[in-house]
């Protein structure tokens, strides 16, 4: 569904992509890892299409994201969800109201068709009785879940997570994980999830990329990128390496 070619992104004279090369087939769950501040959010941003490649393409559906414009970029971005590092709900709205806001602002559907879709996927992440609530009142394990169910509301095709589970406990970062592989597996999403809940999120995807310098090192299942010989990689996942990992 995805394809990544020789993707190069700099800015102010710092390459930061330097010739990326990912494949994300239909239905596949992916972990996108690396050191912090490595580019794995600048990846993210060119597959939906809100930043343009200095060099290279997003293909998507064998369409070159960067090339689309107007409907054709719009309806491409439709197919997209993306649950933001720190859920990006609004504070001055309701639980209800955050999720209802992308379907009144991009459907067409009844009040009576929004309250029912709003209410089912609140129950599906477990926030029934919580839609009165404002994101104040609610714990960071609940805003992530209001998050995703505002995601799921539109019914993406392709869900891009970025630190899902940042700043959660381990037990309720290992919940929303196994919240996030229980709707991928029903709804048959694509989903790419930028994390460093390493080794906890590799039981919970298909395959993993590791990121460093700029360039996929490494894209295979869990099992095989935990048994790589790699040292930049067995460092990393085993939290062994010293330092930033370099962009030399």
């Amino acid at each position: 569904m995805i394809e990544v070619v020789d993707l190069h992104k700099g800015f102010n004279g710092q390459e930061v992509l330097r010739g990326i090369n990912l494949k994300v087939e239909e239905g596949v769950t992916l972990a996108l890892i690396g050191g912090s501040g490595r580019g794995k959010s600048v990846l993210l941003k060119h597959i939906m299409g809100l930043l343009k490649p200095d060099k290279g393409k997003i293909l998507l559906e064998n369409k070159d994201v960067s090339k689309l414009r107007g409907r054709e970029l719009r309806r491409l971005k439709e197919k997209f969800g993306i649950v933001f590092q720190g859920g990006a709900l609004f504070d001055s709205l309701t639980v209800f109201e955050n999720v209802a806001f992308p379907l009144r602002e991009k459907t067409r559907l009844k009040s009576s068709q929004i309250q029912e879709k709003v209410l089912e996927e609140l129950a599906r992440v477990g926030l029934t009785g919580s839609e009165n609530k404002n994101p104040a009142e609610i714990s960071g394990g609940m805003r992530k879940r209001v998050a995703l169910a505002r995601c799921l509301v539109m019914n993406p095709e392709i869900i891009l997570f970025d630190e899902p589970t940042t700043g959660l406990d381990p037990l309720i970062g290992k919940a929303i994980h196994k919240m996030i592989r229980s709707c991928q597996k029903r709804l048959n999403i694509t989903a790419i999830i930028v994390t460093h809940e390493i080794p906890a999120i590799f039981p919970l995807v298909d395959r993993v990329a590791m990121l460093h310098n700029g360039r996929i090192l490494a894209e295979d299942t869990p099992e095989k990128i935990q048994k790589s010989k790699d040292p930049i990689i067995h460092q990393f996942i085993h939290g062994e390496l010293e330092g930033p990992l370099s962009v030399q």
